[in-house]
């Protein structure tokens, strides 16, 4: 721990000396960025002074340990007990605390649900995933905003796209991504057989203009009537959107709102979390073979989830969680999994921190 407590030591002096210049605040950019490092090695270095303390304590309570007086070793042993019962902890603390956070944590998301196998039945489940997510953020007290959907004739959603905002909306659902199993009898199967469908999930956080330039030459507007489940048309006017960005080939549709103008910045906002998406796989392609192995690449085409109604059974295969509560997830209680999955996330930090600071 040595080296990593000289090194936080030494950090936070700097940072405390370039703040205190005041040619920094020339830079508005800059003097908040430092203010960012600050208040989060502020943490870490709180931390140090315990650990500092108790490694004082221990020092004192082992020299106390040898002195002729009984009730003074006792004492001493009752010290030295307490402080090394904390000091592992505060090491663990330290360490977290110098684990850079998601910087999409804290930003609101937009949610892509797709059927995937089984038909009518794939359909009907990507429905009731998003009514789960809906009673999900109500719980996390988190507003949802349906953007665009596209219904099946059977019911459910062949696609739908809907925003969360609120606090930590990303770091909630960031790990939703990936294909969702149904195992269940459909209404519509007479002999009660089973049936295997599954709806593909895609979260994304929610990105402004600044984080995400997007040319207005580079993307084609088309409008088009909207319409309704088979092709009926239930708007008389062209006011659909269809947005088509020509250097990635990226293209999103909106249908729901009533006017031209709110379906166009509806689907803007999806195109600009699309290619956001784009540019963080870009740079995050080196993930470690060890973490994606234990919580997931995010990918997709990933099997993540299997809801089993005959036994009311919903398994996480990324952690290898199970539960037998179906009607409580299918209600929005996702917390055992988000929970699961973040200490999951949290112990993969802590083990490449420590290989990377040896």
């Amino acid at each position: 721990m040595e080296p990593l407590i000289a090194e936080i030591e030494r950090s936070f002096a700097e940072l405390e000396r370039q703040l205190n210049d005041p040619a920094v605040y020339a830079d508005p950019r800059r003097a908040a960025d430092l203010g960012r490092q600050h208040k989060r090695l502020k943490a870490a270095h709180e931390l140090v002074l315990r650990w500092r303390s108790l490694r004082g304590e221990i020092a004192d309570a082992e020299a106390e340990l040898a002195d002729p007086e009984p009730e003074i070793r006792d004492m001493a042993r009752a010290q030295k007990q307490a402080a090394d019962g904390e000091l592992p902890r505060v090491e663990e603390g330290i360490r977290l605390a110098m684990i850079e956070p998601d910087p999409n944590d804290d930003k609101d998301v937009i949610v892509e649900l797709r059927q995937g196998v089984g038909g009518d039945e794939a359909a009907i489940w990507a429905g009731d995933l998003l009514e789960m997510y809906t009673r999900f953020a109500e719980r996390r007290g988190l507003r949802v905003e349906i953007l665009s959907t596209q219904e099946s004739d059977a019911g459910g959603f062949k696609e739908a796209f809907f925003g969360v905002k609120g606090e930590g909306a990303y770091s909630l659902l960031k790990w939703e991504s990936g294909v969702h199993r149904v195992q269940r009898v459909p209404a519509t199967e007479s002999q009660g057989r089973i049936h295997t469908s599954t709806a593909t999930v895609v979260v994304r956080p929610e990105v402004e203009d600044v984080e995400v330039h997007i040319d207005p030459s580079d993307v084609r507007v088309d409008v088009f009537r909207s319409s309704g489940p088979g092709g009926q048309s239930v708007n008389t006017t062209d006011s659909a959107v269809r947005l088509t960005h020509e250097p990635s080939g990226l293209v999103v549709s909106c249908q729901n709102e009533k006017s031209q103008h709110q379906n166009k910045d509806q689907a803007m906002r999806v195109l600009r979390s699309r290619l956001y998406e784009l540019e963080f796989e870009k740079q995050h392609a080196e993930l470690t073979a060890q973490r994606r192995t234990a919580i997931g690449t995010g990918d997709r085409s990933e099997k993540i989830r299997t809801y089993n109604y005959a036994e009311s059974r919903v398994t996480d295969h990324r952690i290898k969680l199970t539960v037998h509560r179906l009607d409580g997830v299918l209600h929005g209680e996702l917390d055992d999994f988000v929970d699961g999955l973040r200490a999951e996330e949290r112990r993969q930090q802590l083990q490449e921190f420590g290989e990377a600071v040896r």
